[in-house]
């Protein structure tokens, strides 16, 4: 029997849960040619909502093609020059010789070589000249434009992990590169998405910066308990199982809306139930994540400040005058002043976001981990 929710990978078709109205949103910007700039934390589903609306969109749109690209692990700019071309050559056609055609077309002043790895999954690999590609950056910064031309098709261009660019050398200048050439497409258009928000609202809401109203901005939320319910109750039915209102309701609370661990949580859930599941089996479920997850909570803690860690124990225990003499004293937290500078050291390792003042953790299971098993440590040393 096929597992009914999904995680990890893009959720599409019926394991995708909701979100109509952003979906309506970017798929409007599809078919328009709007840049759009996605944003939320690691695991709401980003990448399956730019699937889900490409799914949709080329359903009526007949000549827009999509490209998706990841710049996870790109250090430099001229790794996302050389990512975003060869991710944009595999969309050209399944016959090699026509890429190769297109790369030299289109790249010639700074392409060096492009050779077929894999007959059966038209693999290749691509070299450009690195010091040719820095004179001519706009060879890279056209070509989504230039192969619309050539094959009479739209393209958007969906990159993820966007935030990365902020620590290429030189970033404001590569940013200067981008807006120049990309704000003139025609036939083109780019889905740029991220996870820190921090950063990225930097990018794109500081009216200093090159990219500042370069596209229509979307926050994404969580997905609302209401609109869950339904979908977990239908998953379990569709697979011959049931799950009641109250035991989808705790599903989704342990989770806390996370779009990613309410899947976790039910995936689990669901193995765990022969036909029924109830809040037994979910509870168990829930304990045994937090246990596998142990080790990775450890080291995310272990790279931690002191002063984070105790201002993490000082969230969790409900605190919120951060600032209050009481409470720098009980937590060591130091002076005032320090407070903010743990607030943006959290905020830019993606342990917690905040929200007009309301402070909140981005992982609801290390936020649970840690009540639960690791600061017990502390509880006598905070005690008083």
């Amino acid at each position: 029997m096929k597992i009914p929710f999904v995680f990890g990978k893009p959720a599409l078709e019926e394991n995708f849960a909701d979100r109509k109205e952003e979906i309506h949103q970017i798929v409007q910007n599809f078919k328009s040619l709007s840049n759009t700039i996605l944003i939320s934390p690691r695991g709401w589903g980003k990448s399956s909502l730019m699937k889900k609306a490409a799914e949709i969109s080329i359903k009526t749109e007949h000549d827009l093609k999509f490209c998706f690209v990841s710049l996870n692990g790109i250090k430099n700019e001229e790794e996302f020059y050389n990512t975003v071309a060869k991710e944009l050559l595999r969309i050209v056609s399944t016959e090699f010789e026509v890429i190769r055609g297109i790369a030299k077309k289109y790249l010639g002043k700074i392409f060096l070589k492009i050779k077929l790895i894999s007959d059966s999954t038209n693999e290749f690999s691509l070299l450009l000249d690195m010091e040719e590609t820095n004179k001519f950056p706009e060879e890279i910064l056209n070509l989504a434009e230039n192969i619309a031309i050539e094959n009479n098709k739209r393209i958007i261009v969906c990159i993820e992990d966007f935030q990365n660019i902020s620590g290429f050398a030189d970033t404001i200048s590569f940013q200067q590169k981008l807006k120049s050439v990309w704000q003139s497409h025609k036939n083109a258009a780019y889905c740029l998405s991220g996870s820190n928000r921090f950063i990225l609202s930097e990018l794109f809401e500081t009216q200093e910066m090159p990219l500042y109203g370069f596209g229509d901005i979307i926050l994404l939320e969580k997905i609302k308990t209401e609109e869950w319910i339904p979908f977990l109750i239908g998953r379990f039915v569709n697979t011959g199982k049931s799950i009641d209102k109250n035991s989808a309701e705790l599903i989704v609370r342990l989770a806390e809306n996370h779009p990613q661990y309410v899947q976790i949580l039910a995936q689990q859930s669901w193995l765990r139930s022969p036909y029924i599941c109830n809040e037994q089996i979910i509870g168990d479920a829930y304990e045994s994540i937090l246990l596998q997850k142990s080790l990775l909570f450890q080291n995310i803690t272990a790279r931690l400040s002191d002063t984070q860690v105790y201002f993490l124990n000082a969230l969790i225990s409900g605190t919120d005058k951060f600032n209050s003499q009481k409470v720098l004293l009980k937590y060591k937290l130091g002076t005032s002043g320090n407070i903010t500078k743990i607030k943006k050291a959290l905020v830019e390792k993606e342990i917690i976001d905040i929200q007009s003042g309301k402070i909140s953790f981005l992982d609801p299971f290390y936020k649970a981990w840690l009540a639960k098993y690791y600061f017990l440590e502390y509880t006598n040393e905070f005690s008083a």
